[in-house]
């Protein structure tokens, strides 16, 4: 699929999660078949004030094409921290109007745009103009209220401010992550928009990412908490996609080697202060499905060095044996 100029190849795309999708999560996603990711979404009045974590979480990737990703509830402040996030070149500028965190909704920003699809569409302007030509998408959710939908409308209203692309979380904002995703929801923005539209929302299989593409038309799906601690779901959704058989699942010690690597790119990113803190979700994410996960995750919210991580790991395989 093509986001303007912009030429994406592949199915499936890493989802933008704050405080989860970082850089060893987005570098480890790309090694194993994402096509596309989205960095953590950046406040655009702490791009304005030049704040320093708003500065780190604006860095691209090397890995292209990527996209940064901005929030806000000001027009003026997001044309602003647009024009700075073309400076560093990245391929897209993504805006999001999904986020149902109530820090972010509290002051208007993320989900709470769908309140107010006026603003939104001031803001999906003002960021066009200040992307000089970089291509602006935006991510939405369904609704904002029980039972709301109104992701046509804003679809359409984005389409109209110059957005790209946008990407559809079929759920509410008073849903959050409670299953189901309305995968109707999707499909209504894909048929109501030329731009292409990114079907986001329980993708966990490569089925389910078939079903998607399926049922909604999409051109991309996008993938958050299932990639989590399970990389290899995108070489899985890439194999379904192109009529191949699946690639057989990690071993034990391949998953454990994966997940070193990603803790490795944590630390080198963030420092081992900060890092080996962040590395026990990291550890926790790779123990999901393993017979004693409830134990070993104990064992995670323990980690504070490279010991901490060997021990889980040990204790993983003393009780995961391999069959036979």
């Amino acid at each position: 699929m093509k986001i303007a100029g912009v030429t994406i190849e592949g199915f499936a795309a890493l989802a933008p999660m704050a405080g989860v999708a970082d850089r060893a999560v987005r570098e480890v996603s790309r090694a194993h078949g994402a096509c596309y990711t989205v960095g953590e979404m950046t406040s655009a009045k702490g791009i304005c004030q030049h704040s320093k974590k708003s500065a780190v979480l604006l860095e691209p990737d090397e890995a292209r094409p990527y996209a940064v990703q901005l929030f806000g509830s000001e027009p003026e402040s997001i044309r602003e921290a647009a024009r700075a996030a073309a400076l560093l070149s990245p391929d897209i500028i993504d805006l999001n109007m999904g986020c149902p965190a109530p820090k972010i909704t509290g002051g208007g920003a993320g989900s709470a745009l769908l309140r107010n699809l006026p603003l939104a569409g001031e803001i999906a302007r003002a960021a066009v103009e200040g992307a000089g030509g970089i291509p602006v998408t935006a991510k939405i959710r369904r609704g904002y209220d029980a039972g709301e939908d109104v992701a046509v409308e804003a679809a359409r209203r984005l389409e109209a401010a110059g957005v790209a692309a946008v990407t559809v979380h079929g759920r509410t904002r008073a849903q959050m992550y409670a299953p189901p995703v309305d995968l109707g929801c999707i499909a209504r923005v894909k048929a109501a928009v030329s731009v292409p539209v990114i079907g986001n929302g329980d993708i966990f299989t490569a089925q389910d990412a078939v079903r998607m593409f399926e049922e909604t038309g999409c051109d991309l799906v996008m993938v958050g908490r299932g990639a989590l601690g399970n990389p290899w779901l995108f070489a899985e959704i890439n194999a379904r996609m192109r009529g191949e058989p699946l690639p057989p699942r990690p071993a034990l010690g391949e998953r454990l080697k994966v997940m070193r690597e990603e803790i490795s790119l944590l630390l080198a990113d963030k420092g081992e202060r900060v890092g080996f803190r962040e590395a026990r979700k990291h550890v926790s994410w790779y123990m999901t499905g393993l017979r004693g996960a409830a134990s070993l995750r104990r064992l995670c919210g323990e980690i504070s060095s490279w010991e901490g991580i060997d021990a889980v790991c040990r204790e993983a395989e003393a009780q995961n044996p391999p069959e036979g």
